[in-house]
């Protein structure tokens, strides 16, 4: 094998009585995985079942914090100060650390959710304050961020362990961002072609934005997203094909130094 990668997925979005996710089938398949942390999604129920399965599968664990914002799914952009977002990181890893020690495991990484991952992606001041959050509270974890991100570039000149992370089933813009999931062609909906832009971001560091021009990517982790019915097949597929290519699957913790 010539290159490893981490598989991630968002898992423990279900909340109460609303069930959202395959997570018991994804979690057989990645090797990281990215747990609500009762802000956007999950609950105190939620957390700790999935914290366990998380840790019976040998997946690392990792906080997916968010917006307090259930009805909008994290998903709204909210005006928030630097001061505010990095306290709300804090309250949320505090929340899944709680299960995570009761499970007699170990975090191992980090990474926003939704409105708040995409804005901080740009906002050098909103990604500080995120990192600054993490930094206080442990400064072994991982940060997981889009590829070449605010995110990256914080926690580097903090200090932080940083993976970048590519999307399977999402389309990237000329600067390397996502396409809104509100545009056309945001969703990468074709199986094959998703799997072929996978295999190439990982390998050749190359990905063709929507407006058809190739874009610099960085590929330490790719994620799946678990909460479609054609999911646990889509994951299966991808680790096929990134087997085939010769590169190995582990965990952030196991390669992200």
């Amino acid at each position: 094998m010539s290159k490893i990668i981490d598989l991630n997925s968002d898992v423990g979005e279900s909340f109460g009585v609303y069930k959202l996710g395959l997570d018991k089938e994804v979690l057989k398949y990645v090797s990281s995985a990215n747990i609500a942390c009762g802000w956007h999604a999950g609950d105190p129920m939620v957390m700790s079942d999935t914290v366990k399965a998380a840790f019976k599968n040998n997946v690392g664990i990792g906080a997916h914090p968010g917006f307090f914002d259930v009805m909008g799914f994290g998903r709204r952009n909210m005006t928030v100060s630097p001061g505010e977002i990095k306290q709300y990181t804090i309250y949320q890893l505090g929340a899944l650390y709680g299960f995570v020690k009761s499970a007699g495991a170990k975090m191992q990484h980090v990474k926003p959710h939704g409105a708040m991952y995409n804005m901080a992606a740009k906002d050098s001041k909103l990604a500080q304050a995120i990192i600054e959050g993490i930094w206080e509270v442990d400064r072994d974890l991982i940060v997981l961020g889009s590829s070449g991100s605010e995110m990256i570039k914080a926690a580097n000149e903090k200090g932080l362990k940083a993976a970048n992370e590519v999307f399977a089933d999402r389309a990237y813009n000329s600067d390397g961002t996502l396409v809104a999931r509100s545009l056309p062609g945001a969703m990468i909906l074709d199986t094959n072609i998703a799997i072929s832009r996978v295999i190439r971001m990982v390998t050749e560091g190359k990905v063709t934005a929507i407006s058809g021009e190739d874009v610099d990517i960085k590929a330490d982790s790719i994620c799946v997203h678990g909460d479609n019915p054609e999911a646990t097949q889509f994951v299966r597929l991808i680790r096929e094909e990134l087997f085939k290519a010769k590169v190995e699957i582990k965990p952030l913790s196991q390669f992200i130094k």
